[in-house]
């Protein structure tokens, strides 16, 4: 964790969480972390619960994110949601490109990029998720893969809008596994990732971004993992459906 980076905790709730079940862990949530005054605490329920976590947490030190979005105003899409919805419903961020997104409904680059483009349009900040199969890391392909997504997430985006932008490292192979990358392989993608945007923009701009680790975030590991130098923040999900958890998780030291 750099001093000068602000930490970011986003909790991606996933398919999980009624309205009554999301309210409840919400309003649990608040007095755990009412104290946090030095980093971002962020939570993303499901679509249905959106507006009833926006009343819960209103007026608190939590923002709002919804899972995902479509990079059209709106029209014959049917299943989706757009911005001005997720504006509606009170969002402040839409996380973008998730492992689970790309691996069962196809998002593919080009389509994350659309997404984040639409995003900043709107004025919602991305959560752009990037990460690495364990395939891509055992075939050596580490670096192509993250270079590729990185990329292609950002392709066409402005200086000034890169600097409302989070990026989420997920390495797939330890979302929902248990396994866990150790700091160091963590803090070497983020480091890498952070090189690739340097060099797509400036120093200045690579210095300011904020990159979250996702993968199997505990309140047991979270500690070491925020020492790292570019680590900083955690994108959480299993540990983010609990109020205790997730409050332990916000308030590493």
């Amino acid at each position: 964790m750099n001093a000068k980076r602000r930490p970011i905790l986003a909790g991606n709730w996933k398919m999980n969480m009624t309205v009554t079940q999301a309210r409840e862990l919400a309003s649990k949530l608040i007095p755990l972390v009412s104290s946090v005054k030095d980093r971002d605490i962020v939570l993303g329920p499901p679509f249905t619960a959106l507006s009833a976590v926006a009343e819960t947490i209103k007026g608190t030190n939590i923002s709002l994110s919804a899972q995902n979005l479509h990079w059209e105003d709106k029209g014959a899409f049917t299943g989706e949601i757009s911005a001005d919805m997720l504006l509606d419903s009170g969002c402040k961020y839409v996380i973008i490109g998730h492992s689970e997104r790309r691996q069962y409904f196809g998002e593919t680059d080009e389509t994350v990029n659309k997404k984040v483009k639409q995003a900043l349009k709107k004025g919602l900040l991305p959560i752009l998720c990037v990460g690495e199969t364990l395939a891509d890391r055992e075939a050596g392909k580490l670096n192509e893969t993250i270079n590729r997504q990185v990329n292609g997430g950002l392709k066409d985006i402005s200086t000034e809008d890169m600097k409302k932008i989070v990026i989420a490292y997920e390495p797939v192979w330890a979302i929902g596994t248990g396994k866990t990358a150790t700091p160091d392989q963590a803090n070497e993608v983020h480091a890498l990732i952070r090189q690739k945007v340097k060099a797509l923009y400036s120093a200045d701009i690579a210095e300011g971004l904020r990159i979250q680790y996702g993968g199997s975030v505990t309140p047991e590991n979270v500690s070491t993992l925020m020492a790292m130098p570019d680590i900083d923040g955690a994108l959480v999900g299993g540990a983010s459906l609990k109020p205790e958890s997730f409050a332990a998780l916000v308030n590493f030291k």
